[in-house]
């Protein structure tokens, strides 16, 4: 259940205050970037690489930016609305879009932003119990472009896919990228097993810069498994020995089936408690 106040461009509102107009260039084209962060005892998990990876994807897509505007500020407003909506463990959810406008003529490139939040349970979170059942979208595929890898606000492709997953009574879907290799799924980045090796497709490949996705290369690097990046075709995933799905807000989710094939799951079940 969403909360019942959320921050407008620094000013924290109830949630169901009306705050965009029928001009606002978010609302129209998507034009803009968010990212969907965990808070966990009081503490935004992993916020340097999120913020990191905003202020990348700001400069990408040319907003201008006031000195006001940096990773401090929006890491306070985030922790300042969980204390206000009393939540100590959070999913927390950042859009930054630029504002009102047509396409050749916005009202100007500053950043406008929205934060929500919907309360989590408390505790660490484990491992799922029940493997995902999940499947392949083939309706649309994920471009390899500048703005592939980043996490933005236009999300039609993952959308469909989602909608495609819940009337097939899968969990989730694969995304394919435009070469027809496997990219990611729809809420989440992937990770396939191997051999005991463990691979998940390159940035090249058109994936989103996942945050869960970078602190489980270098996390299991420094554990000492076997990671690697790399173009993955769908008959390598399905012939694989197991495979994760992983997010900033559910960190590791470990599948049971893809197109009827089955997975194991005993690496994730060694790692989940390392990482």
């Amino acid at each position: 259940m969403q909360s019942s106040y959320i921050n407008f461009n620094g000013k924290i509102i109830n949630a169901e205050e009306t705050i965009i107009t029928a001009d606002n260039r978010g609302f129209r084209y998507g034009d803009g970037l968010f990212e969907t962060m965990r808070l966990e005892d009081g503490k935004v998990a992993l916020h340097k690489y999120h913020f990191e990876r905003l202020f990348n994807g700001l400069s990408i897509l040319k907003f201008q930016l006031p000195s006001s505007f940096t990773s401090q500020f929006l890491y306070d407003a985030c922790l300042n609305l969980c204390a206000k909506n009393k939540y100590a463990n959070a999913r927390i959810r950042l859009m930054v879009f630029r504002g009102n406008g047509g396409v050749f003529d916005p009202v100007n490139h500053h950043p406008n932003f929205i934060i929500q939040t919907w309360e989590l349970p408390a505790g660490k979170i484990s491992i799922n119990n029940n493997g995902l059942d999940i499947g392949i979208y083939h309706d649309a595929v994920k471009s390899i472009d500048k703005f592939s890898n980043l996490k933005n606000n236009n999300y039609l492709t993952y959308l469909m896919a989602a909608l495609y997953a819940q009337e097939n009574k899968w969990n989730d879907c694969i995304v394919l990228n435009s070469d027809g290799r496997v990219c990611e799924a729809s809420i989440a980045n992937i990770f396939m097993v191997n051999d005991e090796k463990i691979y998940t497709p390159e940035l090249t490949e058109g994936c989103v810069a996942g945050v869960m996705r970078r602190f489980f290369l270098e996390k299991l690097l420094e554990l000492g498994f076997k990671v690697y990046e790399k173009k993955i075709e769908v008959d390598e995933l399905l012939n694989a020995d197991e495979i994760w799905l992983t997010n900033a807000v559910n960190k590791l989710k470990w599948v049971k089936s893809l197109n009827e094939k089955k997975f194991g799951n005993e690496m994730a079940l060694n790692i989940f408690p390392k990482l």
